[in-house]
């Protein structure tokens, strides 16, 4: 069910408390607050946790430590996706339900096998694999064509799997084009959505609950999310959410991708890289006016 507050724009900001936020969290954090600020909304966080091994409450309190200090308020309570498991199960469910997600048995070396396989069979003039928008291997049909029996067999069998959107049923159940309409600092105005460039993504994790995909776009509709701001990287992801919304019934925020803070040798910056954080910039003297001046607000 969509809250009321949905009638009232409302942005998120999303981390995940696996690290310490950096320069391109501040960033996006600041263009949410700046944005609901100027429409008039509602400014709300996100906890993205799902990962129990890397995600700590250490890491969740220094969130709040620097998002306070960049003089930025939230509303409580934040939601925090580990409490709300049930919620993408029951999204999850409904897709396997109208056959629209199966179970996929292939670990990643096995795909890389049965693809570096398929290449050489198809000699020099062979096409090579297709690959997602992220540059990863699109996940092979071979799950896909599985009949029912051995499915079932194969869980019952307690064979590990996780289970992936069967794109092509998606698409023919949404019928027609989908787009989005967005705002951001790259292309804009109603973009047309490729879902198919995807292939069939993973909706709930073998090793973990849920995926990105599929917890984003349940919590973007439970939050009452109107306007999605995040970074530039996450511009194609928007095709399958757009796939993801349509099939489950839920609204479709308007999109603002912004910008990448790039470091000196030009790539993303990464917690898991060891980029400065914004606690150590604080240590250093900075303040939250230096902070806006360094990411060009």
């Amino acid at each position: 069910m969509i809250p009321p507050a949905i009638q009232r724009p409302a942005l998120r900001f999303a981390p995940s408390p696996n690290g310490l936020l950096h320069l391109g969290h501040a960033l996006s954090a600041l263009l949410n607050a700046d944005m609901a600020g100027a429409l008039g909304g509602r400014f709300l966080l996100r906890m993205e946790d799902i990962d129990v091994i890397r995600c700590t409450p250490e890491f969740e309190q220094a969130i709040y430590d620097d998002l306070a200090w960049l003089g930025l308020d939230w509303e409580r309570p934040v939601r925090r996706q580990s409490e709300h498991l049930d919620a993408y199960r029951a999204a999850l469910d409904d897709l396997i339900a109208r056959g629209l997600a199966y179970p996929a048995f292939m670990t990643r070396g096995e795909v890389k096998a049965h693809v570096a396989t398929m290449e050489a069979a198809g000699g020099k003039q062979g096409a090579p694999w297709p690959r997602d928008p992220d540059g990863a291997l699109r996940y092979p049909p071979v799950d896909r064509e599985r009949s029912g029996d051995e499915r079932r067999r194969m869980i019952d069998e307690g064979t590990r799997h996780a289970w992936r959107l069967d794109m092509l049923r998606a698409l023919k159940e949404c019928g027609g084009t989908l787009s989005w309409t967005e705002t951001g600092d790259g292309e804009t105005g109603i973009i047309a959505a490729d879902p198919a460039a995807w292939g069939d993504v993973v909706l709930w994790r073998s090793d973990a609950p849920s995926s990105y995909h599929l917890s984003v776009t349940v919590d973007d509709a439970a939050q009452g999310i109107t306007h999605v701001v995040r970074g530039l990287d996450l511009f194609h992801a928007t095709s399958v959410h757009r796939v993801l919304q349509t099939l489950l019934g839920l609204p479709a925020p308007v999109y603002y991708h912004h910008r990448l803070i790039l470091g000196p040798d030009g790539r993303k910056l990464s917690k898991s890289e060891g980029d400065t954080g914004l606690s150590a910039l604080r240590a250093e003297g900075a303040t939250s006016a230096d902070i806006r001046r360094l990411v060009g607000l």
